[in-house]
Parts: structure tokens; C-alpha cells; sequence
């Protein structure tokens, strides 16, 4: 029989096998070196800021004087970060509980159920459940569990690392949204818990023990036994509830415990099946054939109107989700186990998608107990569905059209990362309107994993930066999606800036196979942020030519106190508006450095009245950037780098009109 510590140990030897690093940090202590009395911003703060570490890394990397990406991506896996990646918010302190929400801070009850045959685990001692739980926090009395949860989930402290569901919501929102908790509970539920965790929607009618009714209604009888408890004038006062229930959730252990555990359904152990030993030890589970009966026994987290129900497991982030749905939004991610199969919808992007999963040790790390780990810092939503839950303001969305740009010309403007408060002159981002529909041609999801289903109302473009809850997506960059009005999912359709197989390892079965990660896990979105410049490892723009569309990365500048932002264009293929195009360029010369590099810095001018984007062609030449943006009757420059030769010819040309060109020359000086 494997013991409860050895499972825990199994399970991270075989995620850092992949990567999937564990932070080691005892969760009640502080971590190595800190003082526990220093307040918990500064123990978190690096000492060297991110985008310090940013610039020197896109600057350098490369012998001096040959050319370099000016925004290479560096796009890390959920599976390797740890609590070293998080970054602050540069000017904010979100989580402070003092600060309320400028809209609304909503009142929200908590209220702890356990079962006759499952006491609250962190009740129990150190590691000794079949999972390897609890990890750090142990042998509470009963009665402190409700105010360990409370604070846990809202209180900034040394074990969540200060980070709380009031600190993601008002960092989301930008202030509009705060979240208070009160405590109730804990009660015991009249049935054991297997009977409300084994039901038919993901257990097919399956796993059953004999004498036992499965498929109880675990929020009726927990609100039954809130409202005994307090009543329903004081349930009443409340604006939602979060019912916790005691032990494990199955979204966060069918794999683990299932498939990573065990090589063939037949070889789960006596220990992870179930009390009726006419049961086989294995159950049906929601995206997969088979898991473990324990797993398949756990309750799966979800939310209904008004309320959401979690378990011990469900990390800080899984309430955020459930709390996004209370708000009126729907899931939106697919199986990455189905047959066929489907690419993901927005990935770790966005927190009704597989964002929840964010936080160090990425999504093979949501089971320990209490959820310090994966889905502890889930990311914020995208633009979308900022847009609908009305916590971005319509001044800081540029609203454009399709229709309109051809009337236009091409928009060129500045798009702030997404975690900073876009207040000013700053912009969230974009939304562009597709006047008439999606035109895309239709393609079948059933033969093509890649196909977005058709039926979009709008693109919208935002900038994403790893730093507060977004510190745990994979990247910083721009990111790009479809999006349809109603939630009718895929109803955000990341546009994927490298489409093709990430070919990554997911984890390893007990055999040692290694299991590489399905084209339709959320993963495979990891890099699909868009960056500026060539060589990045990225695209740098997109056309999408049957809605006569095209968006453009064009530079990448982060400020003095570390906010980045992202110069972006699009234009419509059906216009380029009244403005008359023009643009003249310089020639220039330069002598080869010790790399054998001569780079070139020619001067452009924009003569026309309006912004506009111009193509820089070179032939036999490196160029660092292939399209560059310049405002209405400004100056610019674009650099050449050339090596082994004497001279090349250069060519900027006007995207909005072709024929306005001008060429030019690079001459390397010996």
C-alpha cells in the first residue's frame, strides 16, 4: 500500500521530472531568509525589477554589434514557475482589506460543510491522507477551520503570500470590485461524501457503493444547514456564497490520482477504491474513460446563481472562476481529452479558461491542501469579458469597426498592459467591430482540431505583462482573439501567434513513458502572444484576409516605473482612407563592428498628414524591424545590419498605399 507521504513525494519527483517544480517552502513559514515581521510586499519585491531583467535580456544575448530581437519571447510553461515569479503591481496594493471596491464591495458568506466520513482535512495530521495531505497546515481543531479558511482566502498573511480574492478582483476590476467574506459553519451533512461527489453527469451512472443514493444535492443540504444554523434574515444579508466543502475536488485529482498514478484503470490500488468491494477500484470520470474511484468520488467544482461550491483543494483562483459565473459569464474551454480533438479557446490567459490554473507548479499542483499552489493566482479576464462585466472603463477601449477603418485608414495608437490601471491617457485596449459578421470560411471541428467555429462579432487586442495575477501566464506580450457577444462557447477564440505543436511533455506514466501534452491542452497557448520586431520567436503581425483585416505589433517600450506598453496598428484591406500617403528616406553608412556587423540607421519622414505604417525591405540585410509606425508629418528611423557586403539597397513602402515608397541605400565604410 503506498502511503499518504510517499504518494506526495511520487508525485513530485515525477512533476519535476517535467518541470513542474513545487515550491518547497513549509506553507506557514516565511520563506528562506525572510524576517516573518517584514511586511509581506517587501518580502515578495525582488531586488531586481522584472523589467530590468526584461530589457538587459531583449538588449543583449548576442556578440556586440550584431543584431538582435527587440522583443525576443521567453515564454515559460505554468508547470516551471514558482513563488519567485510573482511581481507587483508597480503603485498599488490591492490587497489591502481597508481598501474598498469604488463600485462595489460584495458581501459574501463562506460556509464549511464536513461529512460523517470525511472531516475537514486540514483537521488532520501532517500528509496523512491517501493524497499526501495536508501539506504545512495541520491537527486544527474543528471549530478553527471556518476562520483558517476565511482568512486564508482573504486575508493577506504568510501562508497565501498575501494574495486574496478582494486583492484579485480589485486588481482585475482596477479598483471597482471588492470582496468580503464572512464565516460560517462548520456542518456536518447527513450523508457520506462520495454520495454528493459520485454523480451521473461525469460518473455515467458508474461507482455507486450498494446501499448508497449518489447524486445528492450537496448546496440544498448545505444551505439547509446554514439557514437551521442562522436563518433566513441573516442569509439573507449576503450577496453570494462560497460553500467549501471538506476534502479533495475532483477536477483537481482525477488526473493525478488516475492516469499519473496508475498505468491501466486495472492496476488502481485497494487504497484509492471504494468502500463496496463489488465495485471495481476505478470510476468513470468527466473527460476521460477512467480515474481512481477516491478521485471520481471528490465533488466538482462549480458555481449556479448566487452561489459556487469548492473544496479544500480548490486553490484561491478556483473562487475567483466560480465568482466570475455568480457575475453572469460562462466557461470557456474545452476537453484537451476529446475525440476529436479540439484546440483550447483562451487558454492561460483568461480566468473562465484554463487561466484558473495559474500559480506556481502550474495544473499538476491544484491538490494539495490548503491550494498554495496551481490555481492560487489565477489570471485576469480578457478584454471580453472585462468589457461585459463593466470593470474597464469605455474610454479606455478604443472601439473601432471594420466598416469604419476602410473609411479611415489605418489606426495606429499605444495599448497598456492589462494588470495597470489604464486611468489617463493610457488605453486597455482594442475592440473592432466585424460590421455584417464573421466571414471566415467554415471549417468543421471535427476534422480540423484548429477550426474556431465561426460566428465571431469582434477582435479585440490587449497587452499582457507577467506581473500580479498575471505573473503566472507564460508570457508578456500582445495578445489577440475573436470574440462573440453572447456566451455561446468558443465564445473567445485566442489567435495563436505559433499554431503549431508546442511538443511538450505533460508528465510522465508510472512506467516512465513520457506523455506529451494533447493539441487541445491549454498549454499549447504558452506562446501565443504576438511580439514586436523579427527573429522574437513570435509574429509580429496578423491578417486575416476573409475579414479583410490586418494587426500590427509595432514596438514595445517599457516606462521608469516598469508599466510596458505595446505601440499597435490595424487597418482595414478594404481602405485606406482620404489621407494622401507619403514617405521619403535617407540614405546612410556605417563601418563593420568586431562582430563583422555594420548597421545602418536611415532617416524616414511620414509626409502625409496622418499616421501611417511603412515596410522596410533589404535584401541580403538583417533588419530588427520589418514595419514601423510614424506619425502624421514626423521623422523615424529604421536600422539595416549588414555584414560582407559593400552596399544594399533599401526600400520603405507605405502599407496604406503601395506606390508611396522611397528607396534608399546602406553603404558599409571600410
Amino acid at each position: 500500500m503506498t502511503t499518504g507521504r510517499r504518494l506526495f513525494s511520487a508525485l513530485s519527483v515525477a512533476l519535476l521530472a517535467v518541470g513542474g517544480a513545487l515550491n518547497a517552502v513549509p506553507a506557514t513559514a516565511a520563506p528562506p531568509g525572510a524576517d516573518p515581521d517584514t511586511p509581506w510586499r517587501m518580502r515578495h519585491w525582488p531586488q531586481t525589477q522584472p523589467w530590468q531583467v526584461d530589457e538587459v535580456v531583449a538588449l543583449g544575448g548576442g556578440p556586440a554589434g550584431a543584431p538582435q530581437p527587440i522583443d525576443p519571447q521567453r515564454y515559460e510553461l505554468p508547470d516551471t514557475m514558482t513563488w519567485d515569479d510573482y511581481r507587483a503591481v508597480p503603485g498599488t496594493d490591492w490587497a489591502d482589506p481597508a481598501v474598498r471596491g469604488s463600485e462595489r464591495t460584495f458581501n459574501g458568506a463562506l460556509v464549511l460543510v464536513d461529512y460523517p466520513n470525511q472531516p475537514f482535512v486540514v483537521t488532520q495530521p501532517a500528509n496523512s491522507t491517501i493524497y499526501g495531505n495536508p501539506s504545512g497546515v495541520q491537527n486544527l481543531d474543528r471549530s478553527e477551520v471556518p476562520a483558517f479558511y476565511r482568512d486564508f482566502l482573504n486575508t493577506p498573511g504568510t501562508l497565501n503570500r498575501g494574495h486574496t480574492i478582494h486583492e484579485y478582483w480589485m486588481e482585475d476590476s482596477n479598483g471597482r470590485f471588492g470582496i468580503d467574506l464572512s464565516a460560517f459553519g462548520v456542518y456536518q451533512m447527513p450523508h457520506a461524501s462520495h454520495e454528493y461527489g459520485i454523480e451521473n453527469s461525469m460518473q455515467r451512472g458508474l461507482g455507486c457503493p450498494a446501499g448508497d443514493v449518489c447524486g445528492r444535492d450537496l448546496r440544498a443540504d448545505a444551505r439547509a444547514a446554514w439557514i437551521a444554523a442562522v436563518g433566513e434574515q441573516e442569509a439573507a444579508a449576503y450577496d453570494f456564497v462560497f460553500f467549501l466543502s471538506a476534502g479533495q475536488d475532483e477536477s483537481a485529482t482525477w488526473q493525478e490520482f488516475g492516469q499519473m498514478k496508475f498505468t491501466t484503470k486495472e492496476d488502481v490500488s485497494e487504497e484509492f477504491g471504494p468502500p463496496d468491494a463489488a465495485l471495481p477500484n476505478w470510476n468513470a470520470t468527466r473527460y476521460v474513460e477512467w480515474t481512481s474511484w477516491q478521485a471520481s468520488a471528490n465533488i466538482w467544482p462549480n458555481a449556479t446563481q448566487g452561489s459556487s461550491l469548492q473544496a479544500e483543494s480548490s486553490g484561491m483562483s478556483t473562487y475567483a472562476h466560480e465568482f466570475s459565473h455568480i457575475l453572469g459569464i460562462g466557461d470557456n474551454y474545452n476537453n484537451p481529452y476529446g475525440v476529436p480533438a479540439r484546440r483550447d479557446y483562451s487558454g492561460p490567459w483568461e480566468m473562465l479558461s484554463r487561466g484558473t490554473f495559474n500559480g506556481p507548479g502550474g495544473p499538476h499542483s491544484r491538490w494539495l491542501i490548503p491550494g498554495t499552489a496551481g490555481a492560487s493566482m489565477g489570471a485576469q479576464h480578457m478584454l471580453r469579458n472585462k468589457m461585459k462585466l463593466g470593470i474597464v472603463d469605455d474610454d479606455a477601449v478604443l472601439k473601432l469597426s471594420r466598416d469604419a477603418l476602410a473609411q479611415s485608414g489605418v489606426v495606429m495608437t499605444r495599448v497598456t498592459a492589462r494588470a495597470v490601471d489604464p486611468g489617463g491617457r493610457r488605453l486597455a485596449g482594442i475592440n473592432v467591430t466585424l460590421d455584417g459578421g464573421d466571414r471566415s470560411p467554415a471549417c468543421s471541428p471535427a476534422t480540423d482540431p484548429y477550426c474556431d467555429g465561426g460566428g465571431y462579432q469582434n477582435y479585440t487586442l490587449e497587452v499582457v505583462d507577467r506581473m500580479g495575477f498575471d505573473s503566472f501566464t507564460p508570457d508578456s506580450g500582445v495578445l489577440l482573439a475573436k470574440t462573440k457577444d453572447a456566451d455561446a462557447a468558443p465564445f473567445i477564440w485566442t489567435i495563436d501567434a505559433n499554431p503549431q505543436d508546442i511538443d511538450k511533455v505533460d508528465f510522465v506514466l508510472p512506467d516512465g513513458t513520457p506523455q506529451k501534452m494533447t493539441i487541445g491542452d491549454y498549454r499549447q497557448l504558452s506562446d501565443a502572444l504576438f511580439h514586436a520586431g523579427t527573429g522574437s520567436g513570435s509574429l509580429f503581425e496578423y491578417t486575416d484576409t476573409a475579414n479583410r483585416l490586418h494587426f500590427y505589433v509595432l514596438d514595445r517600450k517599457r516606462d521608469r516605473h516598469g508599466v510596458l506598453s505595446y505601440q499597435v496598428a490595424v487597418r482595414s484591406l478594404d481602405g485606406a482612407g482620404p489621407s494622401t500617403r507619403g514617405v521619403r528616406a535617407s540614405s546612410a553608412g556605417a563601418r563593420p563592428g568586431p562582430s563583422g556587423w555594420a548597421r545602418c540607421t536611415i532617416p524616414i519622414r511620414n509626409t502625409g498628414r496622418d499616421a501611417d505604417v511603412f515596410r522596410i525591405s533589404a535584401p541580403g540585410a538583417v533588419l530588427p524591424r520589418e514595419v514601423v509606425g510614424v506619425a502624421g508629418r514626423q521623422p523615424a528611423s529604421v536600422e539595416v545590419y549588414v555584414k560582407g557586403v559593400a552596399k544594399v539597397p533599401v526600400e520603405v513602402r507605405s502599407e496604406s498605399n503601395p506606390r508611396a515608397r522611397a528607396v534608399t541605400s546602406c553603404t558599409v565604410r571600410r
